[in-house]
């Protein structure tokens, strides 16, 4: 029988439903046609696919080739069934065992030289695999990313040879490993213990962390404010096992690298004020998650947050209250986790500055004043305009003889 199927998995927002690749030899001419609601990067695997089986030193079958990715109301994207068709073509073939392809899942995209190229997306996808008992391959480059799960088997290869040699009992692909993690390898964030001074913003700070609340900062330019915000995540605790892994998650489907040292230190977004709602709360047409999301269980800092546009303030509202965010576009919708701390921070409007200064000069003049009152020579200027009596000025009152000081204050 020439039909193979061969699993994988596909990518939905955070989650990964199962994609079977159904592969079929017919009689025919030889061509080959991929169905399933295919978009044009997997109809391009086509080529791909071809080239590189044949730049293995592996028989391309001169028949008609048919590709069927179940279920087909499912949408399909990416490179990452590059793998999985490559396999199938073989097993169909003949070239690799079919009975060798159960409890397994393939995930990568193929270069024509036959090589696996790292794809985006594929923590979520072991996380569903080792749910289901099945071992996973990735490419080598995903390796890392795809150890933080413990509980799953997850091998790696650097080539389709490899993959086809080890099914067929030839060899045996090596572990992923997820390398250096621990406290000595971790990224320390800005430490709070650096800040001297501003009791008060330390103390709303610690209190923001224990309680996990929002916290606005309001002070004129210079006074500390991105400091002070940037050293939150440094007194928050670290991050379980499971929220780790939900963050690491979100950032393999945005296809951001997982610091694998730093997996399970708190998030810290800081956007620029002129990002956009979409750049904020996630989109596209394909759902892709936003800064909260990337922010999931850490800390979105909004410096100048008056300068953000009010829709894109508007639509934090839902987030903040439900801590997710659910994307709909016309043809596909995605919801991403958005569990954060919100940190802002702004200027005094420019009356309060205003009234500020004008509080400090009547301070120093207040002084001023009381300083010419304690002066020994009672001059008319002393008590109106202390500022002109030059005696006061020249700070030498107490040491000029008394006539002296009668004609200074009287020139005055």
């Amino acid at each position: 029988m020439s039909l193979a199927v061969v699993y994988s998995r596909a990518q939905d927002g955070i989650a990964a439903p199962l994609v079977s690749c159904e592969v079929h030899l017919s009689g025919g001419l030889p061509g080959t046609s991929i169905v399933g609601l295919a978009e044009t990067a997997v109809k391009e695997a086509r080529d791909r696919v071809r080239a590189a089986i044949l730049n293995a030193q592996l028989e391309w079958p001169q028949r008609k080739v048919t590709v069927n990715l179940a279920p087909a109301d499912l949408p399909k994207d990416g490179g990452r069934f590059d793998l999985p068709i490559a396999i199938g073509v073989l097993a169909a073939n003949g070239a690799v065992p079919r009975q060798a392809l159960e409890g397994y899942e393939f995930i990568g995209e193929l270069a024509l030289s036959g090589e696996l190229r790292a794809v985006a997306g594929v923590l979520p996808a072991v996380l569903q695999a080792a749910r289901r008992g099945r071992r996973v391959v990735v490419p080598r480059g995903n390796g890392a990313e795809a150890a933080l799960v413990e509980q799953a088997d997850v091998r790696v290869a650097g080539s389709l040879l490899e993959v086809c040699a080890h099914l067929a009992g030839r060899i045996d692909l090596p572990k992923a490993e997820a390398g250096e993690v621990g406290a000595e390898a971790a990224r320390v964030f800005a430490d709070l213990a650096d800040v001297r001074g501003q009791p008060h913003a330390r103390r709303a700070l610690e209190i923001a962390a224990a309680g996990a609340h929002n916290l606005l900062l309001v002070g004129p330019p210079g006074t500390g404010k991105t400091m002070l915000a940037s050293r939150l995540p440094g007194i928050l605790p670290p991050l379980d096992e499971g929220e780790a892994l939900e963050l690491a998650a979100v950032r393999s489907v945005a296809g951001h690298d997982t610091e694998v040292a730093n997996w399970k230190q708190r998030a810290f977004r800081a956007p620029h004020h002129t990002a956009s709602a979409v750049a904020l709360v996630g989109g596209g047409s394909v759902p892709r998650p936003g800064e909260i999301s990337l922010a999931h269980h850490g800390v979105l800092f909004l410096d100048e947050v008056v300068e953000f546009d009010r829709h894109v303030l508007e639509v934090l509202r839902e987030p903040l209250e439900s801590g997710r965010i659910a994307i709909s576009r016309a043809a596909r919708q995605a919801e991403f986790p958005a569990r954060f701390q919100l940190v802002a921070a702004m200027n005094p409007c420019p009356w309060v500055t205003k009234a500020i200064r004008a509080a400090a000069a009547a301070a120093r003049r207040t002084r001023s004043h009381a300083i010419a009152h304690a002066c020994p020579v009672r001059c008319s200027t002393a008590s109106t305009s202390s500022w002109r009596c030059r005696a006061l000025r020249r700070r030498t009152c107490a040491t000029v003889p008394a006539a002296r000081r009668a004609r200074t204050c009287a020139r005055a």
